[in-house]
């Protein structure tokens, strides 16, 4: 018995802000609330990455949350889809280029359906996430992983070491 087309029915979203101005974050929320009402497909949004299917991530990646975005990536158990919200997780946004500031979370981890705006709209989470669940359902459990971390990842625990962590700032550009 195949379980591929119910895995779409009940999906659990992640959400991980990255360090942006909330905007997309107000607009997921109105995205959950009765007047668009997401959970009409069956989708609640869960706090624990261990038991989530979709991965809404929303603001521009920073050096500091970049580690706990990969490591609460590497937590959720595969198939899983990475939905970036908004321009500032896409490309960086207005704050592209800053020296604080990764330009997209693409780099660190695969991201399946891509949201654009500042902020995003409610339709357009709510038609990024019905995509997600398309692609939800033709992945395998076959391990994606992240591409590129400062740590290695310890895949038993689901966490990065992160001793290395602090080191020579060019080493981060890369």
């Amino acid at each position: 018995m195949s379980l591929k087309k119910y895995r779409k029915k009940s999906p659990w979203i992640l959400h991980y802000n990255c360090g942006s101005c909330n905007g997309c974050d107000i607009e997921i929320l109105a995205a959950l609330a009765p007047k668009y009402d997401l959970e009409r497909f069956g989708i609640l949004n869960n706090g624990n990455p261990k038991q989530s299917d979709i991965f809404l991530v929303t603001g521009p990646l920073t050096y500091r949350s970049r580690e706990r975005l990969v490591e609460l990536y590497t937590q959720m158990p595969e198939p899983k889809v990475v939905v970036a919200v908004g321009s500032c997780t896409c490309t960086g946004g207005v704050f592209n280029d800053m020296y604080n500031v990764e330009n997209g979370i693409d780099k660190y981890i695969p991201v399946d359906v891509y949201i654009p705006g500042c902020a995003a709209s409610p339709e357009l989470i709510i038609d990024g996430v019905v995509k997600g669940l398309e692609i939800l359902e033709q992945k395998t459990k076959e391990i994606e992983k992240p591409k590129k971390l400062l740590g290695e990842l310890d895949e038993s625990k689901a966490s990065i070491d992160r001793t290395k962590f602090a080191g020579n700032i060019d080493d981060r550009k890369n």
